[in-house]
C-alpha cells in the first residue's frame, strides 16, 4: 500500500467511529472522514465474536489485501477504519473484496474516471 498509512492511535479510532460517515454490508462496516494529510489512513478492526486469534487474522488479511488491490480507485485523503463483521470470517475473498468495494462507494470514496 504505497499511498496509505496505517491507523493506530485509538483516539483517531473514536474519532472516526463518532463523528465520521459510515456504510455497511453484510461482511464489512466502514468508517470515514477526511484529514488534511495527502494521504489516506487505513485501519482495520476485527473483534473477538469473528473468532479466534487464526481467523481473525486471516480475515484482516483479506480485507487488507483487497483495498490495497484497489486503492488506485480511491480518493485520496481520507481516515478509514474498516470493521469486520462476524459475516467476514465465513466469506469468501471475492465476497469480502465486492462488499468493500461496495461499501467505499456509498460513502462516495471511489473515483469516477471521466470518459
Amino acid at each position: 500500500m504505497k499511498d496509505t498509512v496505517s491507523l493506530k492511535l485509538n483516539h483517531e479510532f473514536r474519532r472516526l467511529y463518532s463523528k465520521g460517515k459510515s456504510a455497511v454490508s453484510p461482511c464489512v462496516a466502514v468508517y470515514c472522514r477526511r484529514n488534511k494529510l495527502g494521504k489516506n489512513r487505513l485501519g482495520l478492526t476485527v473483534g473477538t465474536k469473528v473468532g479466534k486469534a487464526v481467523v481473525r487474522n486471516r480475515t484482516r488479511r483479506r480485507i487488507r489485501e483487497a483495498y490495497r488491490l484497489h486503492e488506485g480507485q480511491f480518493q485520496v485523503g481520507y481516515d478509514i477504519v474498516v470493521v469486520a463483521r462476524v459475516r467476514a470470517s465465513f466469506a469468501r475473498y471475492r465476497e469480502i473484496e465486492r462488499q468493500l468495494l461496495k461499501t467505499m462507494d456509498k460513502l462516495g470514496l471511489v473515483r469516477r474516471e471521466s470518459v
